[in-house]
């Protein structure tokens, strides 16, 4: 079942999204306005230590919620997903990954946005100093991996992206 995309116009631009309104059909003919948003990459890092990682402990205004996140942000233009990930790490926790492995690529809300997030782990990065971007959370912790079903159960880690990273590198590994 696709849908066929007849025009797309943006409705609202700016340099963070870009709001669009699509005229779109259905297979059995139906057309309707779609909203959508059109969003630059985002890229992320696990930041490993034995059997905890690095998380921000972040208010989110939008929902008014706090919760655990990896730490992530945009990719800039031209920037290697890889680079972003770590510019971000070390931007928001003070540690720098000295090396960096693809984790899982996903797009969080498919049904509204094209966002795609690149998430990548590490097992060896070193503490550089503060973060430059304190702002970004309230505070950093190394939080055991075995707790992200509980503090997920709790509602203490919503972002879908945070939540699918843990979840797969719980699920890679070894019993």
């Amino acid at each position: 079942m696709r849908w066929t995309v007849h025009s797309e116009r943006p409705l609202y631009t700016d340099p963070w999204l870009d709001v669009r309104v699509a005229d779109v059909e259905l297979p059995d003919g139906h057309r309707f306005d779609h909203r959508l948003i059109r969003r630059p990459r985002g890229a992320g890092a696990v930041i490993r230590d034995g059997d905890r990682v690095l998380l921000l402990w972040r208010h989110r205004f939008i929902t008014d919620t706090w919760g655990y996140e990896v730490p992530m942000g945009g990719v800039h233009e031209e920037e290697d997903p890889r680079d972003a990930a770590a510019r971000e790490a070390e931007e928001e926790t003070g540690w720098r990954p000295r090396t960096l492995e693809p984790l899982l690529r996903v797009q969080p809300s498919s049904g509204l946005t094209d966002s795609e997030h690149h998430v990548f782990v590490t097992d060896d990065a070193e503490k550089v100093g503060e973060p430059t971007d304190a702002w970004e959370s309230e505070r950093i912790e190394w939080v055991p991996l075995v707790r992200v079903p509980s503090l997920i159960e709790q509602g203490l880690m919503v972002s879908a992206t945070t939540v699918s990273a843990l979840l797969y590198l719980r699920a890679l590994a070894p019993e």
